[in-house]
């Protein structure tokens, strides 16, 4: 046996050379891995997972797809939209839109673009005519307003409020509007219903310029006989009171013009 053979039954490791590219080497640097993996548990069937909701992500792109299905269809409304209101312009369709008065619309009006040329006189002259039946009974109020505060009672006072609150929307649905809508289709049962509530119209105007206390209460309306009866009392509410019956009187006289004018036109059309 020689010297520097090894002894089989000794158990050293072999020499493990670090730079030596083959062999042991890969061998003994697998284990630190492997134990590693044990100690911390990596890449083991106990070990704990990241679960990320599916249901999320789906609910997500539902909503997504949601938005932009609500978007595309708001967009074809608009364009719908807009293609109605130009189809509209260009076949020359007027809108009711509210636009008188100016300062707070109410009421669609348009003499210039709904009445024809021909008629739109007329038609301005029975429009002076109910803001003529307008103002009367504005002025009514207010000098009622002053008869009561010279102890002429409250109850005059809500009868003229009343009277104004009544008579303006009513002579406007009763007569004016049949009036401006028969212009516009030329409707002889329009212009019937013109005629017989604008002869109640005049009637009303005749009553209130005259006052009669059989009629109506008091000193609820600037009459010429309750602007005789208070002007000995207070002359400021008699002078207010005098005007009013004035105002009434233009109304009548106006009222009578645009009545003959109309049946004229009618009498034309026929």
């Amino acid at each position: 046996m020689r010297g520097n053979d090894p002894n089989p039954f000794d158990e050293e490791e072999p020499e493990v050379n670090p730079f030596s590219k083959g062999g042991s080497a890969p061998a003994s640097k697998s284990r630190f891995p492997q134990m590693i993996a044990s100690t911390l548990g990596f890449g083991q069937k106990h070990d704990a997972t990241v679960d990320i909701p599916l249901d999320s992500m789906n609910g997500t792109n539902n909503k997504q797809k949601e938005l932009a299905t609500w978007e595309a269809d708001l967009q074809r409304k608009e364009r719908d939209i807009k293609r109605r209101e130009d189809a509209v312009a260009g076949a020359g369709v007027p809108t009711d839109d509210r636009n008188w008065p100016p300062f707070f619309p109410i009421i669609h009006h348009d003499i210039a673009n709904e009445i024809p040329a021909h008629s739109q006189r007329l038609q301005y002259l029975a429009f002076a005519s109910w803001l003529g039946i307008v103002f009367c009974l504005v002025f009514n109020v207010l000098a009622v307003t002053i008869c009561w505060i010279k102890d002429g009672g409250v109850k005059i006072f809500f009868l003229a409020v009343i009277y104004a609150l009544t008579g303006c929307p009513l002579s406007y649905v009763l007569w004016y509007r049949p009036l401006y809508n028969a212009m516009r289709t030329d409707s002889a049962l329009k212009f019937g219903w013109f005629f017989m509530f604008y002869l109640f119209h005049i009637g009303f105007c005749i009553l209130a310029a005259i006052a009669p206390p059989i009629v109506f209460n008091g000193k609820s309306l600037t009459g010429i006989l309750a602007a005789i009866d208070v002007f000995s009392d207070h002359a400021l509410v008699g002078i207010f009171y005098l005007i009013g019956f004035g105002f009434f009187c233009l109304e009548v006289l106006l009222s009578l013009w645009v009545l003959q004018k109309v049946y004229i036109y009618f009498r034309g059309h026929k």
